[in-house]
């Protein structure tokens, strides 16, 4: 057998996708509790199906070379699409191709399991144009894409105050097979995100070429339009809770800023709170008992670029469960070692908050740690300072399919 990192054709081995059965060793197995020096890892049928130290002298079919070996990243919020499909304002590229082409990024973030954010309203002025069209188109594309390389799914985010997103979000799940990932959010100025209007009368300048006058008058009108849709949002919020609690679907809460947001999302049936704004509304979902999702390249930058809540500092405080990578799938393997790095989490805890706890998050108990029974989607990683490489991605193949 080969010990090196790439293994020759000639034994089974074809691009994206190991065999189902081999054995990996000498690695740094990152475990839940701890990290597992010189160990292997043995693969059946695609299948985690031992992690143990590596004996002296056995011979295995790829050598680790010392990599940490992890599980495959899970991202259970990603943008990323949008912006690959619309890299410059005009420049529109087929969905088709974006997806391929995101996908090479995913693969070299180590990211095994994504979550694409369709965003299911009408875009009111952003960078990045959304619409219930290019939300349904996602999600057609995204399901048709092969899954060898990167297991795809879909994030379906619902503009609270948009009724054709409502009305396409209840034909969307009305065809969903299993239980879908819904978030729900309120972009409206004074609120959420934009607690602070002027941040966002700022961010339409700096994107836009606003005046601040410009930007003052859009935002007026901006919340005089929305604060006509409240009757849309309870809507929403009624079919959201009825589907979350006949297990339809997952339900997150997009940007909750408050003890009180927290109870009324519970109170409906939501079970994660998804970049909460504020410490108040942490601690409120860590009192719950709620998943809570922040996003990795806030803990890169060490602040918020809104001005709410530092993820760094609801990580040091234990508030955090997993991290997203929002629209930067890179900032995950980095943000998690720079948080054991500094301190802030051990290796395996912050390990976690991209593999365990993101799996958590979106519903998947087959994936996400270094155990038996566990999928093998594995990722060899080498620390390295100032940051991380994801040295060599191994993904099991989908159930069912030809080995």
């Amino acid at each position: 057998m080969s010990t090196g990192l790439v293994e020759p054709s000639a034994s089974g081995w074809r691009l994206g996708t190991p065999p189902d059965n081999y054995v990996l060793g000498h690695v740094r197995a990152v475990l839940e509790d701890r990290v597992l020096e010189n160990a292997l890892v043995a693969v059946r049928d695609g299948v985690i199906a031992a992690v143990e130290p590596h004996p002296a002298g056995m011979d295995v079919d790829v050598d680790g070379q010392g990599l940490l070996c992890l599980p495959g990243l899970v991202d259970v919020h990603s943008d990323g699409l949008e912006k690959e499909r619309l890299p410059r304002p005009g420049a529109e590229l087929p969905i088709e191709f974006a997806l391929l082409s995101f996908e090479g990024k995913l693969r070299a973030a180590g990211v095994t399991t994504v979550f694409h954010g369709a965003a299911f309203e009408q875009s009111h002025g952003r960078e990045l144009s959304r619409s219930v069209d290019t939300a349904e188109q996602i999600c057609r594309v995204v399901e048709d894409h092969p899954a060898d390389m990167v297991d795809h799914r879909i994030l379906h985010r619902l503009d609270v105050r948009c009724p054709e997103g409502l009305a396409a979000l209840r034909r969307r799940i009305d065809t969903v097979s299993g239980v879908a990932l819904v978030s729900h959010e309120d972009h409206t100025p004074g609120q959420g995100q934009y607690a602070d209007r002027g941040y966002y009368e700022r961010y339409l300048q700096g994107t836009r070429g606003m005046s601040p006058e410009e930007a003052r008058r859009h935002v007026d009108q901006l919340i005089e339009d929305r604060n006509g849709r409240l009757d849309v949002r309870e809507e929403a919020f009624e079919y959201l809770g009825e589907q979350a609690r006949a297990g339809r679907i997952r339900l997150l809460g997009h940007d909750p800023g408050s003890a009180r947001e927290i109870a009324a999302l519970e109170a409906r049936g939501g079970q994660v709170a998804e970049f909460p704004t504020t410490l108040d509304a942490a601690e409120a979902a860590r009192e719950r008992g709620m998943p809570t999702v922040m996003g990795a390249p806030n803990v890169l930058r060490g602040n918020s670029h809104n001005g709410n809540a530092s993820g760094r500092e609801l990580v040091s405080r234990g508030l955090v469960t997993a991290l997203a990578s929002d629209y930067l799938p890179s900032g995950l393997l980095a943000a998690a070692l720079l948080l054991a790095e500094e301190g802030m989490a051990t290796l395996p805890a912050a390990i976690g908050l991209v593999t365990a706890g993101a799996a958590d998050v979106a519903g998947l108990p087959d994936r996400g740690r270094l155990a038996p029974g566990q999928r093998a989607d594995l990722v060899l990683a080498a620390p390295g300072r100032p940051w991380p490489v994801a040295a060599a991605v191994l993904r099991a193949r989908s159930a069912g399919e030809a080995s």
